[in-house]
């Protein structure tokens, strides 16, 4: 990095700051209504950003009647007041229902107390109650410092200095009930819970030949119970917005006795607790349960799942969620004008954005109208893109047409895994194999990669053979890092032996120089001019064309849960700094992340070049930090950031560095990072993409049908994956000149925006990068693109 990369760095940093500056500004944090994890995370980000731009920040401590009651409920914080609070779960600031401020007299007390330490800015985090309260609050704000002027409470000048109230809310609910954003704090964390109970359940299930009826939370909203049925393959789910048709009973029946008929062991019923029919009565677990004992005799018990989904310590999706969501929350405020309507800062795709609170407040209302009026289709549609998607793949998955009702298409499509295993590739392969049968294709299964792929290891795959495969890590398949190149002859033979007319590929950097390769072959086999399609997953997430691939988010959750143990041996110890050495590759995706996500203090990535002064000021920037309460340290280390800084070199370093101030332990953590049960996150992402890249493939033979034509165009040979907001199919060829192929990652990575935030968040000064102050976007709006909502 030269001179001038630096000082045009330092000048936006100084761009950035004197835009922001928090002078003068004070910003009161409170949780309200129900708890989620990762509101912590969220608290400790508005916290830290707002003292790092210079404001004072304020604890609101239980909700909106600690604002009424004031006193000691409403105490600045210092950094150090939320340190440790990152991986702790519900909020360390304590929430309440509050029916004083639901009257304008409480508002009046709590306008008092908030103009009494000069607090204008409000950063709320909660469900749509709470962030309607705050808007109410909002607007009368003037008028109640008027009424407490006249009552004597403050004087004219205090009513002229603090005019106006800034709200900016952010949404905590495992429910994932506000429209306008695709993923609410806590909403991960409660489906790995729910996925953990799942798991459990499953296994005993399956030794006793037990059906199991799974009750999850979610009173109005069903995407808990949702997702959960989509990730573990359950057999049948209830929803509030998608109540079963009439005569779903015998339905319902058939289908489980079917599933039975199939060998299938155990069978798993999944209902949300607020779940109906179309006569809006409520369907309750023990009603399923006595209809499956009564009709099919069935052993058959229920679980109850409750509070235990809202506990447990947040996902490594959620913090990183929540510390972004607090960050923006900060700038908002800082940014607002009297003008600007109170804002709630959200997720689409994965962009961060900016959504009027009363517009997606009246969107969420209306969902809850519609189901009230039996409007079911509009109350899915209305709930979103996510939503609605994920509901169509759950039904296509989950119930299979008999075989003479599905058109036969007269192609055989075949499915590879390439690479290193990844969490959730087993996922993807049961959505292509089921979604491919389901659009009368032969589905094929390669077995060993490409190696085996030239060894001719195909065999025909059934509905049935990938049954309770979601849950499944690695890769059942089996996977190698063999490329094609020099076997094309073998394998061009074996597409021809078993006339292949399409070709799904799951897997990572190998995947894609594999049909890379195959790509250039076609000219001399015309067997290969078959479409061709590559679906990204791997634990690095360095696969050019998308912005996440399958098997990352488990990695991040395993190097997340080992930076907790290890945090909490170091503050037992005191005075401890662990080195912790990740995966990735060159990519420094999981170093970079699990850094945010853990609350280290540094990351050493390959993307961003270090030198001796950069460690050095890391050391002393330690030594300070020894001096506060949190005496403990955490630093990442990509495996392959530097070929001479490895992570003995730093361990070494720190250790005589940090000689009488602290000590230091490295800790590489290898393969346990590709391992594991797949996280929900991965579950729901490898079905879903594994199912449109299905879609397209069949798009493509249907198209050619008849016209006997091959394929040799570049458009027919993509790598499917999520840009930004938006899931695109990107030819290979085109990817090419985005790829740094000496060190296997794209040359554009998303993620690197996200590094001042975790410096930032760590006490160190940072350049980051701003949204235009003027940008609410609109919640109605939905572009023609493909959304990427997961």
């Amino acid at each position: 990095m030269d001179d001038d990369d630096v000082s045009a760095r330092k000048g936006s940093f100084r761009k950035f700051l004197e835009h922001l500056s928090g002078a003068g500004k004070a910003i009161g944090v409170l949780t309200s209504g129900g708890d989620a994890q990762g509101m912590n995370a969220a608290v400790r980000a508005v916290v830290r950003m707002g003292i790092y731009v210079g404001a004072k920040v304020y604890f609101i401590y239980e909700g909106y009647q600690g604002m009424v009651d004031g006193g000691s409920n409403i105490v600045e914080a210092n950094w150090e007041s939320v340190s440790s609070i990152l991986q702790v779960g519900g909020t360390i600031i304590g929430s309440a229902r509050c029916k004083a401020f639901r009257t304008r007299e409480g508002r009046l007390k709590a306008a008092g107390n908030l103009v009494q330490r000069g607090i204008t800015n409000l950063c709320v985090i909660g469900g749509d109650g709470s962030l309607t309260g705050a808007n109410i609050f909002r607007k009368e704000w003037s008028g109640l410092l008027k009424e407490l002027a006249e009552n004597g409470d403050i004087d004219r000048e205090e009513v002229q200095k603090h005019a106006y109230l800034n709200v900016v809310g952010m949404v905590g609910s495992i429910d994932n009930d506000f429209c306008g954003t695709d993923m609410t704090i806590g909403t991960d964390s409660a489906l790995h819970r729910i996925i953990e109970v799942v798991d459990a359940i499953m296994t005993t299930a399956q030794s006793h030949q037990r059906t199991f009826v799974l009750e999850v939370m979610g009173r109005h909203c069903g995407y808990l119970a949702l997702v959960s049925a989509l990730a573990c393959g359950a057999d049948w789910v209830f929803l509030p917005e998608s109540p079963p048709e009439e005569g779903w009973q015998e339905n319902m029946c058939i289908k489980l006795s079917e599933n039975r008929a199939r060998k299938k062991r155990l069978n798993i019923i999944i209902v949300a607790e607020g779940a109906i029919d179309t006569q809006n009565k409520p369907i309750t677990s023990e009603q399923i349960k006595e209809l499956v004992v009564t009709q099919l005799g069935y052993d058959t018990r229920v679980t109850i799942l409750g509070h235990v989904q809202r506990g447990g310590t947040p996902s490594a999706f959620d913090r990183i969620l929540a510390s972004r969501m607090g960050v923006e929350a900060v700038v908002a405020l800082l940014q607002a004008t009297p003008e600007t309507p109170a804002c709630v800062v959200s997720l689409s795709g994965n962009q961060a954005v900016r959504l009027p609170l009363v517009e997606c407040v009246h969107m969420t209302q209306d969902v809850q109208k519609a189901m009230d009026e039996r409007r079911f289709k509009d109350a899915v549609r209305l709930r979103g893109r996510s939503f609605e998607s994920n509901l169509n793949t759950y039904k296509r998955l989950a119930i299979k047409m008999p075989d003479d009702q599905i058109p036969k298409s007269n192609c055989n499509v075949a499915v590879i895994n390439v690479g290193a295993p990844a969490a959730g590739m087993n996922a993807a392969v049961r959505s292509a194999v089921r979604v491919g049968i389901s659009e009368g294709h032969k589905m094929f299964a390669i077995y060993d990669g490409f190696e085996g792929f030239a060894k001719g290891q195909i065999k025909e795959i059934g509905w049935a053979d990938v049954g309770g495969w979601t849950g499944q890590g690695g890769s059942i398949l089996g996977t190698k890092r063999t490329l094609p190149g020099k076997s094309l002859e073998a394998i061009a033979e074996q597409m021809r032996t078993h006339s292949i007319n399409a070709l799904l590929i799951i897997g990572g950097f190998e995947a894609y120089l594999g049909l890379l390769e195959l790509s250039a072959a076609r000219e001399k086999f015309e067997e290969l001019c078959v479409p061709m399609v590559m679906v990204p997953a791997t634990v690095s997430n360095n696969v050019p064309g998308s912005d996440f691939s399958i098997g990352a988010d488990t990695a991040l959750n395993t190097i997340t849960d080992t930076c907790d143990r290890i945090k909490q041996s170091a503050s037992g110890t005191k005075r401890r700094v662990f080195i912790i050495e990740t995966m990735g590759g060159y990519c420094g995706y999981l170093a970079n992340m699990g850094a945010l996500a853990a609350g280290a203090d540094a990351a050493y990535i390959f993307e961003e070049p270090f030198d001796i002064r950069d460690l050095q000021a890391n050391v002393e920037h330690l030594t300070e930090k020894m001096k506060t309460t949190i005496q403990r340290g955490l630093v990442l280390r990509n495996e392959s950031c530097s070929e001479h800084y490895t992570t003995d070199f730093i361990y070494h370093l720190y250790s005589e560095e940090g000689k009488g101030v602290f000590d230091c332990r490295k800790n590489v953590l290898g393969h346990m990072q590709q391992g594991g049960a797949p996280s929900p996150f991965d579950r729901n992402f490898g079905t879903k993409i594994s199912a449109r890249a299905m879609q397209w493939l069949s798009t493509k033979l249907k198209e050619a049908q008849g016209k006997g034509r091959r394929f040799v165009t570049d458009d027919s040979i993509c790598v499917l994956g999520i840009s930004k907001r938006n899931l695109l199919f990107q030819p290979v060829a085109q990817l090419k000149k985005e790829t740094d192929f000496e060190h296997r990652i794209p040359k554009e990575q998303w993620w690197l925006k996200l590094r001042p935030l975790m410096k930032i968040l760590a006490k160190y000064k940072a350049s980051y990068e701003v949204s235009d102050p003027g940008q609410l976007e609109h919640v109605h709006h939905r572009g023609h693109e493909e959304p990427a909502a997961i």
